[in-house]
């Protein structure tokens, strides 16, 4: 769940339907940076299902006593959230050998093998004899060059998608969190040294440089969650009766685009 919080209530938006506009973007992508391809669309399936792994956890949010707000997905339980990345990447696996390789990495790259958390340890050791077996199952072999795309891509994407719901629409480039305010980690060979994002009003959001064929449009769903009926009902309850809504937005080209 991403969970953004205000005075009076909580803005909650299901991490699948994130991942459903990550999948809207790499379907925008400029046709000449990537050509369309039996390959490339194992990977733009796997941009648009990512974040499988939440749907079940999402449909249930749960309340962090400690932090007095819904959980998210960056404080979950880390124990649960790892074991439902797993059965995340083993449903997209399943009809996707590529995908479930895409996704794997995807996890995995949170995470370090030198954390000192077991738990940790385990699941990137996992991940990586997971991606090996997929690897050797797979009919095709994928040229190192094709698949760092694919992955960039499927990250950048990612990232965007989050850069438009973790954050209040129209936010001055200052006020952003830390994670966006200076561009995006991943290069391409258009964008060389990365691409970044502004928040030009409430509805439009510009990228440069612009790896999309055009400007177009774009829904998330969300929930508002009135705090008075989290205290009334409690957290799962308030969140299913809420009623839902979407924020709307436009990506444009940036600046120099």
């Amino acid at each position: 769940m991403i969970v953004l919080e205000r005075e009076n209530d909580f803005i909650m938006m299901r991490q699948h339907d994130h991942a459903l506009l990550s999948g809207k973007m790499v379907w925008e992508w400029k046709k000449n940076f990537l050509l369309r391809s039996k390959l490339r669309e194992e990977a733009d399936w796997a941009t648009a299902q990512h974040d499988r792994a939440w749907i079940p956890l999402d449909e249930h949010p749960r309340w962090n006593e400690e932090k007095q707000r819904p959980y998210s997905f960056i404080d979950f339980p880390l124990e649960e959230k790892l074991a439902a990345y797993q059965r995340g990447i083993e449903e997209v696996a399943s009809r996707s050998l590529y995908a479930g390789m895409l996704c794997s990495m995807h996890y995995q790259s949170f995470l370090s093998e030198d954390s000192e958390e077991a738990v940790i340890r385990d699941f990137v050791a996992q991940e990586k004899k997971r991606q090996e077996d997929l690897f050797a199952a797979m009919e095709m072999d994928v040229p190192r060059d094709i698949y760092d795309l694919h992955f960039d891509r499927l990250q950048f994407c990612d990232d965007l998608s989050l850069y438009v719901c973790m954050q209040t629409p129209g936010i001055s480039k200052e006020d952003e969190i830390s994670w966006f305010k200076n561009g995006f980690r991943q290069t391409f060979d258009f964008a060389p040294s990365g691409m970044i994002a502004n928040w030009v009003d409430d509805k439009q959001v510009s990228v440069n440089p612009f790896p999309f064929e055009g400007p177009f449009d774009a829904t998330i769903p969300l929930k508002v969650v009135k705090k008075t009926e989290i205290e009334r009902l409690g957290l799962r309850e308030a969140y299913h009766q809420a009623e839902e809504d979407q924020r709307f937005v436009t990506f444009i080209p940036g600046n120099g685009d």
